[in-house]
């Protein structure tokens, strides 16, 4: 997948400020990612500047994690704002089905802005389906391979945006086409955050490439920083550290040797 390799040379090269309005529990973890992998991270969530930052950023990444009515607010028109000057978006439904605040407010944000791609894992997006009360915390419900391909697939038609369903396969769909990637490795789990991570780096992606190869290639080089982290440290917290550096090193030779991909039948 030399598509792959080449998406990471933009980000690269481009250095692309990617606006995120995020949880809490994430800011710095999710801002450390972009930094490491070569993208400028800004963390802003007030509403009297939500304007002038997306005028100068590159793309904008939302994340529900941590929700009340001022992040709210500020959600709905950072994504109103970034559909009007067209920069591309990228929402994560944390917990989309553990209560219905977090489910009605992602399925408005889809609803009012222009969403490039929707990264959540198999609970959260069968949540935002009309499936809800599965999905515990942030654990996704019992995660099913065929129904996540499908779920994709049906997800990114009814929602007209790139849908990418994260788990021990994920796939990513525009609704036409659907790709299973199978980098990545079950420590991921062990961490919080991860999940956001490749969210916001996600955003770094779509602002350089076109929606469905930025999901697709932001999944499989987050696998892949997964895998070489674990090799180097078998424990949670070094992991941890592990997935920033190996953000910092990954490049084309490692991409194209251990990417696991493949277009599917829908």
């Amino acid at each position: 997948m030399e598509w792959i390799a080449k998406a990471l040379e933009k980000v690269r090269k481009r250095k692309p400020l990617v606006q995120n309005i995020t949880n809490f529990v994430v800011m710095n973890t999710t801002a450390n990612a972009l930094l490491a992998l070569g993208a400028s991270p800004v963390m802003a969530h007030a509403k009297d500047e939500l304007e002038d930052m997306l005028r100068i950023a590159d793309s904008l990444v939302v994340n529900i994690g941590t929700l009340d009515e001022h992040w709210i607010s500020s959600m709905e028109k950072a994504v109103k704002i970034a559909s009007e000057l067209k920069k591309p978006t990228v929402l994560d439904p944390v917990g989309a089905g553990a209560t219905k605040l977090r489910t009605e407010t992602a399925l408005k944000l889809l609803e009012i802005g222009d969403i490039t791609i929707l990264r959540g894992n198999f609970g959260e997006i069968t949540s935002l389906l009309g499936e809800h009360g599965k999905t515990r915390g942030v654990d996704s419900a019992a995660y099913e391979k065929d129904k996540a391909k499908e779920l994709a697939f049906i997800a990114a038609k009814e929602f007209n945006t790139v849908v990418a369903v994260t788990g021990p396969v994920d796939y990513v769909s525009d609704g036409r086409e659907v790709y299973a990637i199978y980098n990545g490795h079950e420590m991921l789990g062990r961490v919080t955050g991860t999940g956001c991570m490749v969210t916001a780096i996600t955003g770094a992606f779509t602002a350089v490439e076109e929606p469905l190869k930025a999901a697709v290639s932001a999944l499989v080089i987050f696998g892949i920083v997964a895998e070489k982290a674990y090799e180097e440290a078998k424990y949670p917290g070094s992991f941890h550290v592990k997935l920033y550096d190996w953000l910092y090193r990954i490049d084309g030779e490692l991409i194209n040797e251990r990417a696991k991909v493949r277009k599917v039948e829908p």
